[in-house]
C-alpha cells in the first residue's frame, strides 16, 4: 500500500469533510482502498512551525513547580504538539558535613525554567494558544525578552545539557576555588592541616596543595569534597 500520486490527491468538501480537510487516496494492488483525512491546521503545526527553546522567568524556589505544573496540564489541555520539553537545569554538588562527604543537588540557573515550544509562526507572531498556556502557569513571571520572547539557540542548549551530563558523572564542589587560596583539608591523614592552593583541576575533581608539616612544605592532592575554605 503506498500514498497515490499527486493525480490522486483532492479536497473534498463533502459527506462531513470540510475545507480544513486533506483526503489522500490510499492505492493497493491497482486499486484506491481508502481515504484517511489530515486537518490541515495540525498539519501546518507539525510541519511549517518547528519548535523552538525559550526561558521562562519564575518565582525564586519555584522552577519545579512550574515545570511539573507545566507537564501535569499537556494532555489534559491538549498541549503536547506545542511543547515538547521543560528543562529545570541542575548539576550535582559535594561539600562535607560533620565529617561525611554528602552530594545534593543545586540549579544552575536559579529563577529561570527553559522550555522548547512552538511559540512564534512563520511571520514571528506569537502563537495564542501556548503562549497563554504558560503565561497561566502559577510561578511564572514570564518570557525572558517580554512580548517578544527571545528563542535561545541549539548551542547554548547543548552547552547546558552537557554540563547536566558532566555532573550526573562527577560532581562539583558546592564552593569555588582559586589558586594561592588558603584552605583547610576536613577529611584523610591531613584532618584539620591547613593548606595552600597551587593548582586546580576540574576535569578530575582534584586540588594540589602545599601542607606545611613539621616546618616543612608537603604537596598534598585532595578531592573538591575533602577540603574547604579557611
Amino acid at each position: 500500500m503506498y500514498l497515490a500520486e499527486l493525480r490522486g490527491i483532492e479536497r473534498i468538501n463533502r459527506g462531513g469533510y470540510n475545507n480544513n480537510c486533506l483526503a489522500w487516496l490510499f492505492h493497493c494492488d491497482g486499486g484506491f482502498l481508502s481515504i484517511a483525512s489530515i486537518e490541515l491546521s495540525h498539519l501546518a503545526i507539525n510541519l511549517l512551525m518547528p519548535t523552538q527553546w525559550f526561558v521562562i522567568h519564575t518565582l525564586s524556589g519555584q522552577e519545579q513547580k512550574v515545570k511539573d505544573s507545566i507537564e501535569k496540564r499537556l494532555k489534559t489541555e491538549e498541549m503536547e504538539e506545542y511543547i515538547q520539553e521543560v528543562l529545570v537545569p541542575m548539576e550535582k554538588v559535594a561539600e562535607v558535613r560533620s565529617g561525611k562527604k554528602t552530594v545534593s543537588t543545586r540549579k544552575l540557573h536559579p529563577g529561570y525554567v527553559y522550555i522548547n515550544v512552538m511559540l512564534l509562526d512563520d511571520n514571528r507572531r506569537i502563537l495564542e494558544k501556548p503562549w497563554y498556556f504558560v503565561r497561566d502557569t502559577p510561578g511564572i513571571i514570564g518570557f525572558v525578552g517580554g512580548e517578544r520572547p527571545i528563542p535561545v539557540t541549539p548551542e547554548e542548549i547543548a552547552v547546558i545539557k552537557e554540563q547536566i551530563s558532566d555532573s550526573d558523572d562527577r560532581e562539583k564542589p558546592k564552593v569555588n576555588f582559586e589558586i594561592g587560596e588558603t584552605i583547610k583539608i576536613n577529611d584523610g591523614p591531613f584532618l584539620n592541616f591547613s593548606g595552600i592552593i597551587e593548582e586546580i583541576e576540574p576535569e578530575r575533581g582534584k586540588l594540589k596543595i602545599t601542607v606545611n608539616i613539621f616546618g616543612r612544605n608537603t604537596p598534598v592532592e585532595l578531592e573538591y569534597w575533602q577540603v574547604e575554605k579557611a
